[in-house]
């Protein structure tokens, strides 16, 4: 199980460090900074994304989904204002970089079912 954790923030990171490269308005400082901003944004999605989920389903719902973008992009922007060295400039950075760490962390998820086969 630990295991497992370890591996998901591995890929969160590399989603967010694939995401400070590609867009303008994501960046972190060290590579620490960036494992840190990993394991917090595994913490926020776990404890405060569900709640912000229900909060917010009449909304995700008449948007057929696409509000969950901005959603996501709320829980990278709280991480980056907990912690000092990873900066997200506003909300299409921090939609965009949703995007790129959710498609990172979807092929983890394929690659760890496929370990547990």
């Amino acid at each position: 199980m630990l295991a497992k954790f370890l591996i998901r923030v591995i890929f969160a990171a590399i989603g967010l460090a694939i995401a400070a490269h590609l867009v303008p308005g994501v960046s972190y400082d060290t590579i620490t900074t960036l494992a840190v901003a990993a394991v917090l944004l595994g913490v926020v999605n776990a404890l405060v994304r569900p709640v912000v989920f229900v909060l917010t389903l009449p909304l995700t719902i008449v948007t057929l989904g696409l509000f969950l973008l901005v959603v996501n992009a709320a829980m990278i922007g709280l991480v980056a204002s907990f912690l000092k060295g990873f900066t997200v400039d506003g909300l299409v950075p921090g939609m965009l970089a949703a995007i790129v760490t959710g498609i990172t962390s979807w092929i983890g998820q394929l690659l760890l079912r496929d370990t547990d086969r």
